[in-house]
């Protein structure tokens, strides 16, 4: 097996991989609606390939493809709702707690 004699400089190397850039993806517009689509690729907005309407299974599979996205959502809701919930509790606290100093400083004043 070949083993180098000397440790490849990094000019030679980044020379050497100067052709390893990443490309972006193609992407299109879909005949039907309008929407960015990949190419070769069935719109997520429509369901449509070239304009024509895609079978029912395969809209399925688009549905199921954009499902996470909704699920995502949902949980986005839900931690909104805890914040909120989190945020009266606080703001109930500091209710109680401007009640206490009030209620503290009229007995202080009665100890007078």
């Amino acid at each position: 097996m070949a083993v180098p004699k000397k440790r490849t400089g990094h000019s030679a190397q980044g020379s050497r991989r100067s052709n390893w850039k990443a490309t972006k993806p193609e992407t299109t517009k879909c005949p039907n609606c309008g929407e960015t689509v990949l190419a070769h690729t069935v719109c997520t907005a429509c369901g449509t390939y070239k304009g024509q309407p895609v079978k029912l299974a395969d809209k399925a599979a688009a549905a199921a493809a954009t499902a996470p996205a909704k699920k995502t959502a949902k949980k986005s809701t839900k931690k909104a709702a805890k914040t909120e919930e989190t945020k009266v509790e606080e703001v109930k606290t500091e209710e109680v707690s401007t009640e206490e100093v009030k209620a503290e400083a009229e007995v202080e004043k009665t100890e007078e």
